[in-house]
């Protein structure tokens, strides 16, 4: 992990001097992995809490599924979710430090969410939604963009590429091209490779393998890649089993360059980082 500099998002700034972890909790019925396990906002904020306290260095709440073959909800029922969580997470004081990003494609959620005191906006669109880019660029808030091809109602239908690892640089160079043409600081910026969104096992496995590709964009790379069916070599287990092969597939990104790893497992997986930079030369052990 040679990855320079810092993130920027709200009132925060996040050192990129090691890989930093981004714990993930979803307020749905139908998140492939958590879906219904936080059935109200006092129980994802308690998650949240210890998540915090397991080392998580960003906590991400999303209120709309994005697992291959998940609908759309409208605009009023991903607000309903997100935002008596998200309102109780900035009022917590184990959170002060602690930068809280909306998983999000509608324009209308990132201002509420922003406007509620969101410090980060993570979108699987990477903003192509109409207004979704003007919805930010005046806010001080992180923006995370993320390659999908399709939607993830169709996404693992049929993905096509000619070269993966070509076609999705090119891409959030893009993206990332157009949020600074709107005024959007370069600090403030993620790119996210988007692990199975659109994409066959293969391409998932080239993208994990060049990582340095996208790396060389010069922006802070998220890798999600925590409990998918990707990472699993039999595919005989389901979420809540591929612990070991989550923590592999973290490790592999963090070698690779990635800045954030965007997980489920947070204790498990700030142990294992911290064990490899020990290893790798980095932070001396006590």
């Amino acid at each position: 992990m040679d990855q320079a500099g810092v993130l920027a998002c709200g009132r925060h700034r996040l050192p990129l001097d090691r890989a930093r972890v981004m714990g993930v909790i979803n307020v749905t019925p139908d998140s492939f992995s958590d879906g219904g396990d936080f059935t109200t906002p006092a129980v994802a904020a308690a998650r949240a809490c210890a998540m915090r306290e397991e080392g998580a260095d960003i906590i991400d709440i999303g209120g709309e599924s994005t697992r291959p073959g998940a609908a759309p909800v409208s605009d009023q029922e991903e607000l309903d979710r997100v935002l008596p969580l998200l309102e109780l997470l900035v009022r917590e004081p184990t959170l002060a430090g602690t930068p809280i990003s909306v998983d999000t494609r509608k324009p209308r959620v990132m201002r509420a969410a922003i406007a509620a005191g969101a410090s980060m906006i993570n979108d699987v669109s990477a903003f192509r939604e109409n207004g979704a880019i003007a919805a930010v660029a005046h806010s001080d808030a992180g923006v995370c963009l993320m390659h999908m091809q399709g939607t993830p109602r169709t996404m693992q239908q049929a993905p096509d590429y000619v070269d993966v690892v070509a076609e999705v640089r090119a891409f959030l160079a893009q993206r990332a091209r157009a949020c600074t043409d709107a005024g959007i600081a370069r600090e403030r910026i993620v790119v996210d490779p988007g692990f199975g969104f659109g994409k066959r096992r293969a391409h998932n496995i080239a993208l994990l393998r060049n990582l340095d590709a996208l790396c060389g964009l010069g922006f802070p790379v998220l890798c999600g890649l925590s409990r998918k069916g990707v990472i699993e070599e039999r595919r005989r287990s389901g979420p809540a089993d591929r612990l070991a092969a989550s923590l592999a597939a973290a490790l592999a990104a963090v070698a690779r360059g990635a800045a954030i790893v965007r997980v489920h497992d947070v204790r498990e997986t700030v142990d294992a980082l911290q064990v490899w930079t020990i290893m790798m030369g980095g932070e001396q052990p006590a």
